[in-house]
C-alpha cells in the first residue's frame, strides 16, 4: 500500500510527536543516554514553545506509561475546579455555560506538575538537562509554523484592544509570528531559568531539585503571578469582563496523581485509557459495541457501523462520564450491556442522542443536549443558545479555537509513554506578563446544570477530551498512540487502531504509517465539549479520498455527509515495540505538514 512516509524501524529509540522540533529534542535526550520519560518531558516543554496555539504550561496533560519493569499507569495532569468555581457563582453572573475564554474557565493548571512528577519518578536526567531545549527555543527563537501566525491574526483585534500582555508577546512591533523568521518568547525563557535557579539553590540532588521546582510552581513566584492574573477583569466569550476563581490555596493544594488505567480486552489486545473523568473509555466502549465479525475495512458498511457505534458510546459519555459522580465503567464495558447497545445499530443513520441505562439507572443529560433533541424553542439546530452569546471571534471561529498536541516515545529498554498535552492556548487567556504564558480554559467542558457527572464542582476534574492510548498484545505493551482533535480523538484513534489490528504487517512489523494515512472521518452527533457546545445530529465528515461510492451509500443510509479535504481528518502519532524481536517502530501524521517521527 502507498504511504506518505515509511514506517520507521530500529532498535535504539523511537519518537513521534505533532512537531518536528519536539520529536528531535526528545531524540537528542535519548542519544544523550536519557530514557523515554526524560525525552517525553523535554519534548513536552518544547511543544509549549513551538505550538503555543495548541498547548501551554498552565494547561493539562494526561499520560499513560508502561515502564519496562513495571505495570501500566495513568499519570493524571488534569487540574481540578478551584474551590470558588461553583455552579451557583457562575449562574449568579448570568451565565448558562462556562465561558470559552478568560479566567472563569481556568482550572488549576496541571501540566507542569505532571511533567515534574514523571521526571522525578521515572526519568534519569536533571531539570536543567531536560528544559534546556525549550529554554533555547524560547530565548534564541524558532521558525514558527504558519498556523501560529494565522491564529494570532484571527485574534489581533482582541489582543490589541483588550489582552495587551498577549500583544506584547505575539505581536511584537505589531507583527504576528511568520514562517522563516525567528520568533522568541524571552519572558517564558526567563521563567524557566528562574525556576531552574531556585530549584538548584534549594537542593543538591536531582529529585530534590524537581520537588523544589514543583514548590516554586505551586507556592512561589509562578503561583503568585497566576493568582494575580486570575484576579484581573478579562473580556471573555460572554462579552463581559470577569475575574476568575483560582487562588493560592487552590494551587498549593493540588498535585498530579497516578491511577490505574481503564482497560478492555479485544481479540488478544488490551487497550489502556484514562478513566471516566476523561472521554478515554469511549474508545473502549466503541470496541465493546462492535459485532464479532466486521464488514470489509473501508467499505460504506464498515464506516456506517463505526459511526453508529460511536454515537452510542458518546451518548453514554454525556450521561455517565465525569469526576463529580461515580462512573459505572464495569457495566458500561460489560458484554450484556453492549449486546443491548449493539442491537440499536440498524442500517439507517440515527439522529438521536441515545444514552443507555447501566444497571437500570435512568440517564440524565444537560439541558442543552435535551433541548436540541426535543426541538425546544430558544435553541438553534446546532444547540447554540439563540441569544446572549456575544463572544469575540476567538471562540466561535473554529480556526482560532485551541487544539492539542501529542507525543509517543519508546526507548531501547522498552519503556513506553503516550501523552496528550493541551490547554493554556495563546488564544485562551491573556498572557501572564511576568511568565510568558496564559492560564487554561478546561472548565468550559463542565456543565452549569446541577447533578450531572460532569457538573462544575469544586475539587473535581472537568471531563477532558484528552485521551492518550496504550495497547498491550497478550499482556505485553506493544503500541502507544494518540492524536489531537477534541471530541474526534477517540474516533480517529479507533479507526487507526482497527487499521493496525486488522491490517497486514509491513517489513515484519505493524503498519503504523499505513493506518495513519488511511482515509478518516468523524461525526458530531452529540454535544461538543468546547464552548458553545454545539452538536450536529446525523452528521459525518469524511475525507474526499474515502471514495464517492462510500459517500453515496452513507447518504443513502441517512447520514448528513460533509466531504472535507483529502487530508483533513486526524493528526495521529504512534510508536510500537515487538517484544519478540526488540524492533521498534514509529510513524506520524502527514496532515498539516507538522508532525514527524524520528528514531534509529
Amino acid at each position: 500500500m502507498f504511504t506518505t512516509r515509511p514506517t520507521l524501524q530500529g532498535s535504539f529509540g523511537m519518537v513521534s510527536s505533532t512537531h518536528w522540533l519536539a520529536s528531535q529534542s526528545a531524540m537528542a535526550v535519548l542519544e544523550a543516554g536519557g530514557n523515554a520519560y526524560d525525552a517525553a518531558v523535554a519534548a513536552g516543554f518544547v511543544l509549549h514553545v513551538v505550538e503555543p496555539h495548541l498547548n501551554g504550561p498552565a494547561g493539562e496533560v494526561p499520560m499513560i506509561l508502561a515502564p519496562a519493569d513495571g505495570r501500566v499507569q495513568v499519570l493524571c495532569g488534569q487540574g481540578v475546579a478551584p474551590a470558588g468555581a461553583t455552579v451557583a457563582h457562575y449562574r449568579s453572573l448570568g451565565l448558562d455555560l462556562v465561558p470559552g475564554t478568560g479566567p472563569l474557565a481556568a482550572a488549576v493548571p496541571g501540566a507542569f506538575d505532571a511533567w515534574m512528577l514523571l521526571l522525578r519518578d521515572h526519568g534519569t536526567k536533571s531539570l536543567a538537562e531536560v528544559l534546556k531545549y525549550a529554554v533555547g527555543y524560547a530565548e534564541d527563537g524558532h521558525a514558527p509554523v504558519e498556523r501560529i501566525g494565522l491564529t494570532v491574526e484571527s485574534v489581533r483585534e482582541l489582543f490589541e484592544s483588550e489582552w495587551r500582555s498577549s500583544a506584547d508577546v505575539y505581536l511584537p512591533g505589531g507583527k504576528s509570528p511568520a514562517p522563516g523568521e525567528l520568533f522568541r518568547n524571552p519572558a517564558l525563557a526567563a521563567t524557566w531559568r528562574r525556576v531552574i535557579a531556585e530549584a538548584e539553590a534549594a537542593s543538591g540532588d536531582r529529585a530534590g531539585q524537581i520537588d523544589a521546582a514543583r514548590t516554586v510552581w505551586r507556592e512561589g513566584f509562578v503561583a503568585e503571578a497566576l493568582v494575580r492574573q486570575a484576579a484581573r477583569p478579562t473580556l471573555d466569550t460572554s462579552g463581559k469582563r470577569h475575574t476568575g476563581t483560582l487562588t493560592a490555596a487552590d494551587l498549593a493544594g493540588w498535585s498530579a496523581t497516578y491511577e490505574e488505567p481503564a482497560t478492555y480486552d479485544w481479540n488478544g489486545w488490551t487497550l489502556c485509557k484514562a478513566g471516566g473523568w476523561s472521554q478515554g473509555p469511549v474508545l473502549l466502549q466503541q470496541l465493546a459495541i462492535l459485532p464479532p465479525e466486521l464488514p470489509r475495512y473501508g467499505s460504506a458498511e464498515y464506516v456506517h457501523l463505526l459511526v453508529e457505534g460511536c454515537k452510542l458510546a458518546m451518548a453514554d459519555r454525556e450521561a455517565w462520564y465525569g469526576d463529580a459522580a461515580g462512573v459505572p465503567l464495569d457495566t458500561l464495558l460489560s458484554a450484556p450491556y453492549n449486546t443491548e447497545r449493539r442491537a440499536l445499530v440498524t442500517d439507517r443513520a440515527s439522529h438521536e442522542l441515545r444514552p443507555g441505562s447501566p444497571g437500570g439507572r435512568e440517564p440524565r443529560l444537560s439541558r442543552q443536549a435535551t433541548a436540541v433533541a426535543s426541538g425546544e424553542p430558544g435553541f438553534d439546530a446546532l444547540g447554540i443558545p439563540a441569544a446572549g452569546a456575544g463572544e469575540p471571534t476567538v471562540a466561535r471561529d473554529g480556526a482560532t479555537r485551541g487544539d492539542t498536541c501529542h507525543l509517543d516515545i519508546v526507548d531501547r529498554w522498552g519503556n513506553m509513554i503516550s501523552a496528550t498535552p493541551s490547554g493554556g492556548w495563546l488564544q485562551s487567556n491573556p498572557v501572564v506578563p511576568e511568565l510568558g504564558f496564559p492560564l487554561g480554559t478546561r472548565l468550559q467542558m463542565a456543565w452549569l446544570d446541577e447533578g450531572l457527572p460532569n457538573s462544575l464542582t469544586p475539587g473535581c476534574r472537568p471531563r477532558t477530551t484528552l485521551t492518550p492510548s496504550l495497547a498491550l498484545r497478550d499482556g505485553v505493551p506493544v503500541l502507544a498512540f494518540g492524536t489531537p482533535g477534541g471530541d474526534q480523538q477517540d474516533q480517529w484513534q479507533l479507526h487507526f487502531f482497527l487499521a493496525v489490528a486488522l491490517g497486514a504487517t509491513v517489513r515484519g512489523g505493524l503498519d503504523l504509517q499505513g493506518a495513519i494515512d488511511a482515509p478518516n472521518w468523524h461525526n458530531d452527533s452529540f454535544p461538543g465539549s468546547f464552548h458553545p457546545r454545539t452538536m450536529r445530529p446525523g452528521s459525518v465528515t469524511v475525507e474526499s479520498r474515502i471514495g464517492q461510492d462510500v459517500i453515496d451509500e452513507l447518504r443513502r443510509r441517512g447520514h448528513d455527509v460533509t466531504v472535507g479535504d483529502a487530508w483533513s481528518e486526524g493528526r495521529l502519532c504512534a510508536v510500537a515495540r515487538d517484544p519478540g524481536t526488540g524492533v521498534l517502530s514509529a510513524a506520524a501524521n502527514p496532515r498539516g505538514m507538522q508532525g514527524y517521527a524520528v528514531g534509529r
